[in-house]
């Protein structure tokens, strides 16, 4: 599919994920611009950085200001941060900015490119959960429940938008082999089997689920599978995951909480 001179805003756009998924948007044609606390970028000249921590109110703020004043066609928020480790042991800090930066600021920066969207009638929001999401994990317990805030985000503001011509995407990739997950995630996902996609191919799902224009999708199966059964019967994925939360203490508790 051709991206022919629209205009594309990717949040954490100089990740594992977010750099590939620039790089396919410049090569089909669009504009690219990457939101990010970098300095710098390594990227083609139809892609473009607009510095800023969007952990803070302030970072938030500027790149709202900046999106008010542009046309943007397609709003990407993929930026997350994670957090491994018991919730009571989690800095009122971190709790914050997991919020801030999974929930928070995607809210806001939907807010800040709805109108122009509407003016044109078209538009398209797609934002990146995770299967932890659907399926909230112990341990994960702000990285779970941000990303649930966010699934339930696109939900309302799809139903909101229909009429005015803007799609809402939300796409859920499982684990990922990216900088976000520490050594000791890492030694949960040999301990317990997880199942760890590629950037590169986490990539290429979020940008067929763009393309495709889809409602919603789910990266990885039998996770796809798990996430309709938790739906449905929530205390027997209780008891399915309890072998694996113990696996998870033991982890934690080895050395300081991460």
């Amino acid at each position: 599919m051709s991206f022919n001179n629209q205009h594309v805003v990717v949040t954490g756009g100089a990740g594992g994920i977010g750099s590939l998924l620039c790089q396919d948007f410049a090569r089909r044609g669009a504009k690219v611009t990457v939101i990010d606390r970098v300095e710098h970028i390594d990227a083609a000249a139809e892609v473009s950085l607009l510095q800023a921590d969007l952990a803070s109110m302030e970072g938030i703020q500027k790149v709202c200001a900046a999106l008010a004043d542009q046309q943007v066609d397609i709003l990407v928020n993929l930026a997350g941060v994670q957090y491994f480790g018991l919730f009571e042991e989690q800095s009122p800090e971190q709790v914050m900015l997991h919020y801030m930066v999974n929930l928070v600021a995607p809210a806001m920066l939907t807010q800040s490119v709805l109108p122009s969207m509407k003016v044109n009638g078209s538009g398209h929001i797609v934002n990146v959960g995770s299967t932890f999401a659907s399926i909230n994990f112990a341990h994960f317990v702000t990285y779970s429940s941000s990303k649930a805030g966010l699934k339930g985000f696109s939900e309302a503001l799809r139903r909101e938008v229909a009429a005015d011509g803007i799609q809402v995407t939300y796409v859920a990739p499982r684990a990922v082999k990216t900088a976000l997950n520490n050594e000791k995630v890492m030694q949960l996902a040999a301990v317990i089997k997880m199942n760890m996609d590629s950037p590169e191919y986490v990539a290429g799902k979020i940008m067929q689920a763009i393309s495709g224009r889809k409602k919603e999708h789910f990266i990885g199966f039998p996770e796809s599978l798990f996430v309709r059964v938790n739906a449905l019967l929530p205390r027997i994925v209780d008891q399915a995951l309890a072998a694996n939360d113990k696996k998870a203490r033991t982890i934690i508790k080895q050395t300081e909480v991460i």
